[in-house]
């Protein structure tokens, strides 16, 4: 191999990356907006902050959206997910829980994992749970920005799942949207990149 052909080859890997990565930026960007209303057995709602017993804004958002889709016969049951840090004494998932019931969510039509810190485990633990119900298809909730990962992984884990991102997300400026996008982006393509290894 000549020097020059190796400085081609090398451009070429690096213009192909490049082009990967916009693509993945506008996929993630769009998908964010895809909204599949359809009737499923649960909503899964996956974790984020908790402020000692309540949630932090961006969950409540969540779950907000979620008691949506519960109250307008959209899922008949609800799957909070979330553990819990060293710091807390409680599991993201139990404050969720709590907060749904006090919005007149039905305690039966809860369920709760309390054992996971990323979202694969949201996805993973509650799949496990829902299969010991007999829970077959699944609505994700999340932020939009997070929808395109979480749903990629739901996917690849055998859930039938569908996206509805929440519709009044706290990231609403650039300030705030410009880092968890990129946030995103960084964890979709190393997901992608980790599949052949899984």
């Amino acid at each position: 191999m000549t020097k020059k052909f190796v400085l081609r080859l090398f451009i070429a890997i690096i213009v192909i990356f490049l082009i990967f990565i916009c693509y993945s930026a506008i996929s993630i960007w769009s998908f964010g907006n895809k909204n599949q209303l359809v009737k499923t057995d649960a909503a899964v709602v996956l974790g984020a902050a908790i402020w000692e017993d309540e949630p932090s804004p961006v969950f409540r958002e969540r779950i907000n959206h979620s008691i949506w889709l519960y109250e307008n016969n959209y899922v008949e049951k609800i799957i909070f997910t979330g553990g819990k840090s060293e710091d807390d004494e409680y599991a993201e998932s139990e404050v969720a829980r709590d907060y749904a019931i006090k919005n007149n969510v039905n305690s039966e039509d809860i369920l709760i994992e309390t054992k996971s810190k990323i979202t694969e485990e949201n996805l993973k633990y509650a799949y496990e749970i829902a299969n010991e119900k007999n829970l077959k298809t699944f609505t994700i909730v999340s932020d939009p920005l997070h929808m395109k990962r979480a749903i990629l992984m739901a996917k690849d884990i055998g859930m039938e799942a569908y996206s509805s991102p929440t519709q009044s997300s706290v990231y609403k400026t650039l300030n705030s949207k410009v880092p968890f996008f990129f946030r995103e982006l960084f964890f979709y393509i190393g997901y992608i990149f980790s599949l052949p290894f899984r």
